[in-house]
């Protein structure tokens, strides 16, 4: 049990971090995004408007790889607190 608990640990902290790096990442290519909204309206260039729509795409992608990201770390802080109820169930 101590070792899962060890496990579910370092398998949290990697998760957390993963989600502070895309974190950064959402927030970089959410500008990208705008800027390259504002390029397309005053351009009016198929490639700028591929740009953008490649933009808006890369920014979904990690909007959505953020949430998987959220709900790991739920289930892995609900498996954690599982994990120490029963030790300390076992140590009454």
């Amino acid at each position: 049990m101590e070792r899962r608990l060890r496990l579910v640990g370092r398998r949290l902290a990697k998760v957390r971090e993963e989600l502070r790096i895309t974190d950064e990442h959402l927030l970089h290519f959410a500008d990208i995004t705008d800027d390259s909204r504002i390029r397309a309206m005053v351009s009016e260039t198929p490639q700028a408007d591929e740009d953008h729509r490649e933009a808006e795409r890369t920014s979904t992608a990690l909007s959505k790889h953020r949430l998987e990201l959220v709900l790991t770390i739920e289930k892995l802080e609900r498996e954690q607190d599982e994990l120490l109820d029963d030790m300390s169930a076992q140590r009454r």
